[in-house]
């Protein structure tokens, strides 16, 4: 190998190294002291409660790892949201797992913990997956209230969830397994069936404290709405259990006797591991994200057998797109080329950036896979559309529409992978979040915003010139070089991948590696879903 690809491989696997060190810390929760608490209660944490319940050695496919990182400071952080949430496997049925994290501030959902919710029933919605809560909250972080409260989107939605998914027959089974308070009792309730385990887990729409304080009643929160209470007196629960262990060893029992799902019918092969090796990706994809590289070479390492189908290979060369295999599950690959190409004209199109030969050639793409009901996978390292008087001349904004159409009207599922650049339209054209693919992650060398750091801080810088000298001032250089300076390093913390997925603007950050595990979960679940509408584009302008 060259030094090049040992300088990348390096600086790769350095990448993922942070990866997993921020892993091992968002996975600590609220710490080993609080960890210690939970255990000296009876109690298991929510990891280890969801590593009870899944099947042993299969894959869980966590969502939101980074949720809330470096986040809500002020108030001592808020670890992976103060939930954990994934697709995972109980008695060979692929599911979507809610735990609430008792060691973060008690379990209190957060603005962000009430958007990861949502987006845990999100997947479960759309992949017709059985969904399993593991209660344990204090309720909502009274400090944040007016953020979490009243809006669409806020703590009430999920209740409103819990009953479409119920008319849309998605089982739904929650085990109160510490407290559930106030409106979030409703949660449990609206699923199909609730249990409770004994004197850890309580439910009431009011504690003790309050009860005394409404109405001057005393009484004990165990008496008010322990296990007992609640099976034997009121009925509001279903069953109760003498530890954590017979709670997830009961939902395991209810799950091996679930019937079969309907399918989509999304072709399956026999599974075959890439032909060239998966690990060379550390070193061919560049560190330094303005150097070129061959797409090809990442797509042949990610798929079966290294067996890629290239469609209209020689025309608009700055999208590839083709027909290959991932874990045996056939898929449709539409990934930006990042290597300067020549056209049939002889003219040179950067890498990156996407032209209207590559857009049209795209939607057609789109177009043949959802008649063929095959799934999508975006991989992005998107500069963005080309601009300028040729291409405006040449159609760009219509071409970028045609592509931007069918990709938003496709019926088949989609999968995003942000590999390196996602840059302003390019974002949406090649599926970001605001197009609702199935799933989207990050891999370490991602990065998102409306363009690229240093064009942002220099048109940034522009403007605060301009506005100085129409007050008939003049900045000194000293001063240009630290507000640029400042500019930068502002908009570089907001490129990180792991910024986005703090924000949930991404399901997560992944090693490279992980990319095809990613693919094959995503379309088994969705292959739950059978496509129920006809796939149709909008008007567009030819």
């Amino acid at each position: 190998m060259n030094l090049a690809f040992n300088k990348n491989e390096d600086a790769n696997k350095l990448l993922s190294s942070e990866l997993t060190t921020r892993l091992i810390k968002v996975k600590k929760g609220g710490g080993d002291k609080r960890i210690e608490s939970q255990h000296k209660k009876g109690k298991l944490t929510a990891r280890e409660r969801i590593d009870f319940l899944v099947d042993k050695k299969s894959n869980f496919l966590e969502i939101a790892a980074f949720a809330g990182d470096e986040m809500y400071s002020e108030v001592g952080g808020c670890p992976s949201g103060g939930v954990v949430t994934g697709i995972g496997y109980v008695s060979g049925r692929q599911c979507v797992i809610v735990a609430n994290d008792a060691t973060v501030k008690a379990g209190a959902w957060f603005p962000i913990t009430a958007k990861k919710n949502l987006r845990a029933q999100e997947v479960s919605i759309e992949n017709k997956l059985p969904i399993i809560y593991l209660v344990d909250s204090a309720g909502v972080f009274l400090p944040m209230q007016d953020e979490i409260f009243p809006d669409k989107e806020h703590f009430g939605r999920q209740f409103r969830n819990n009953a479409v998914m119920s008319s849309m027959g998605i089982v739904q089974v929650a085990a109160i397994m510490g407290s559930c308070v106030a409106g979030g009792a409703y949660l449990p309730i609206m699923s199909d069936e609730a249990l409770i385990v004994d004197k850890t887990g309580s439910i009431f729409l009011a504690g003790s404290y309050l009860v005394k304080s409404a109405i001057g009643e005393m009484i004990d929160n165990e008496t008010l709405g322990g296990a007992t209470t609640q099976c034997e007196i009121s009925g509001v629960t279903d069953n109760k259990f003498p530890n954590d262990e017979a709670a997830l060893d009961y939902i395991k029992d209810i799950f091996s006797k679930i019937g079969e799902a309907n399918s989509a019918g999304f072709n399956r092969a026999k599974p075959k591991t890439p032909a060239l090796k998966e690990e060379e990706i550390y070193g061919l994809f560049p560190s330094d994200r303005t150097k070129p590289y061959e797409m090809k070479d990442i797509i042949n390492r990610l798929i079966d057998d290294s067996d890629f189908t290239e469609y209209k290979a020689a025309y608009g060369k700055t999208i590839i797109c083709g027909t290959a295999r991932v874990d045996g599950w056939a898929v449709g690959i539409i990934a930006n080329q990042r290597n300067v190409v020549k056209t049939k004209n002889g003219a040179m199109q950067m890498g990156g950036v996407i032209y209207s030969d590559s857009a049209d050639k795209a939607a057609r793409f789109i177009m043949n896979c959802n008649q063929r009901k095959i799934p999508l996978v975006f991989l992005q390292d998107v500069s963005g559309f080309m601009v300028g008087s040729h291409a405006e001349h040449g159609g760009i904004i219509k071409d970028g529409a045609k592509m931007v159409n069918a990709m938003a009207n496709s019926v088949v599922p989609k999968f995003t992978f942000i590999l390196g650049n996602s840059y302003g339209a390019g974002n949406y054209a090649m599926c970001g979040k605001a197009y609702d693919p199935r799933l989207i992650y990050a891999w370490p060398t991602a990065q998102m915003a409306v363009m690229s750091g240093a064009a942002a801080a220099n048109t940034l810088l522009q403007i605060k010139i301009a506005s100085a000298k129409s007050k008939g001032e003049e900045l000194t250089e000293k001063a240009k070089n630290n507000e640029l300076k400042n500019i930068t390093d502002r908009y570089n913390r907001q490129l990180s991948p792991y910024y986005a997925a703090a924000r949930l603007w991404v399901d997560g950050v992944i090693d490279p590696l992980e990319t095809r595990k990613v693919i094959s979960m995503g379309i088994e679940a969705a292959n739950h879903a059978p496509i129920e509408k006809p796939f149709n584009v909008g008007v567009i302008q030819t």
